[in-house]
């Protein structure tokens, strides 16, 4: 073993355990090297789940790549892999695994020679007629294969069978060569297009971006993108930002159809704290006007009912308004990128976004502030209700106490009066021992009267037993009873 080998194997102890893993995550998914004339075509699969776990969604994306890899035999990747490239010799694939979804991007080398597209976008022979400055005129009749010999028709149609309800996202993309001074270019790819809100702009000084972001008949959106002068990798990451740029758009739109759905619930919820506030307020107003007999309780459940209702509601579209942001965070950054540059006449990009995408992302914004300013609102309705409930409750201890200080007052009275009682009733059983006293010493022969005796007694007597009682009753008021704990 030389030197060499042994010191590289001692400094990669050294390493942290995560080091190697992260370093390849910012190379493990590069763009694709294309070089016009270039065909593509992009899915992205989104299998809906009612909890949502990473581990079941990627266990079932690979088992999707795992069934198109049999069919050709190939040998699919790990489970664990999240890219994956293998050129199939008709097309090349690639595969990449996301948080949500899954992209499949299939890449044909297209024959210029044998392809139907005109002059007008440099990608095969002249086909119709020329005008008057030369160009050459492309019909739609000529135009219509454009986007049929894509690499879909090498796609097995039971696998693609296979993706229902999974489909997110699926487009066409045309690249090819193009010159900058071509005027018949703009008339040749608007005859691509369905919809007449056509999207284009100058990327990158060195290419054209065409689309519509319209669904075509055939079910799938498309982009023309023509190369002008892009130096090598630059194509692959110019159609790696568009194709980004749609998938983001798609799973940003997921969050705009729970927004609107939240939108009437959230109504009926405002609508109900409103009638609750109400009767909180009809409730402050002065005796003989509010309603006596007020339910502090019943409303008190009720908003509690309504606390749940939001929260539920809240932690279902949560996630999926965060990843809203996320994505079109991701979509607006993929926009910058490509430094687009007005053409006369046409809306770029940005501005399309901006019209169309930025108006239902503002939705989801709006229904989650709303959310939050209602569950204030509900939280502030609640403290109040409670800050009630606690005032009529001690309210009502306070009549409790006062009753109690009566009874006590009543008991010390009643007490008082027993005591009198006690006293007479103890003095007469001490009088009573002292004239059994005085008969016995009379029996003696000692010359004392028990009459006289016990009337003298009986006012002292009764004297000291009353202080006496009242010197106890002073005691036990003054000294806490104490419990000796067992």
């Amino acid at each position: 073993m030389s030197l060499a080998y042994r010191a590289n194997a001692d400094f990669a102890k050294l390493n942290h355990p995560m080091r190697v893993p992260l370093s390849a995550e910012i190379h493990s998914r590069p763009f694709l090297q294309l070089q016009a004339p270039e065909g593509l075509t992009h899915f992205a699969l989104y299998v809906q789940q009612d909890q949502p776990s990473q581990k079941y969604h990627r266990s079932t994306q690979h088992q999707i790549l795992e069934q198109l890899c049999l069919h050709y035999g190939v040998a699919a990747p790990a489970p664990q892999a999240r890219y994956f490239f293998h050129d199939f010799d008709r097309f090349r694939l690639k595969w990449e695994c996301h948080t949500e979804f899954a992209t499949y991007t299939f890449v044909e080398r297209q024959d210029p020679g044998s392809h139907p597209l005109g002059s007008s976008l440099t990608f095969g022979h002249e086909v119709g007629s020329s005008d008057d400055n030369g160009s050459a005129r492309v019909r739609m009749s000529d135009l219509t294969p454009a986007f049929e010999r894509m690499p879909l028709r090498h796609v097995p149609q039971e696998w693609l069978a296979g993706l229902h309800g999974k489909i997110i996202v699926a487009a066409h993309v045309l690249l090819c060569q193009g010159q900058p001074d071509d005027a018949g270019a703009t008339d040749a790819i608007r005859e691509l297009f369905q919809g007449k809100s056509l999207v284009g702009s100058s990327v990158g000084s060195g290419a054209e971006v065409w689309t519509d972001f319209l669904i075509q008949p055939d079910g799938f959106s498309r982009f023309v993108v023509r190369d002008l002068s892009l130096r090598e990798f630059q194509a692959g990451r110019l159609v790696g930002r568009l194709l980004e740029i749609e998938t983001y758009r798609m799973m940003a739109l997921l969050g705009l159809p729970q927004a609107e759905a939240s939108q009437p619930l959230l109504n009926g919820i405002e609508n109900e704290l409103a009638d609750l506030t109400a009767t909180l307020v009809q409730g402050d107003l002065p005796e003989g006007v509010a309603n006596e007999a007020r339910e502090e309780q019943a409303l008190l459940h009720r908003i509690t009912s309504l606390a749940a209702r939001l929260e539920k509601l809240s932690v279902n579209n949560s996630y999926r308004f965060a990843a809203a942001q996320a994505y079109f965070s991701l979509v607006q950054s993929r926009i910058q990128e490509l430094r687009e540059v007005r053409i006369a006449g046409m809306p770029t990009l940005a501005e399309f976004m901006g019209r169309r995408l930025a108006p239902a992302m503002h939705t989801c914004t709006s229904v989650s502030q709303r959310q939050e300013t209602l569950a204030k609102r509900i939280a502030r309705s609640n403290d109040l209700l409670r800050t009630r409930v606690g005032i009529e409750q001690e309210r009502q201890n306070r009549k409790i106490l006062q009753s109690l200080d009566a009874r006590a007052a009543q008991q010390l009275r009643l007490q008082q009066a027993v005591e009198g009682l006690s006293a007479v009733a103890i003095s007469y059983y001490t009088l009573g021992l002292i004239g059994y006293a005085g008969k016995a010493l009379k029996a003696s022969n000692i010359p004392v009267n028990p009459d006289i005796l016990t009337g003298l007694a009986a006012p002292l007597v009764f004297i000291g037993v009353w202080m006496g009682l009242r010197r106890l009753h002073k005691q036990l008021t003054e000294k806490p009873v104490r419990i000796a704990a067992g």
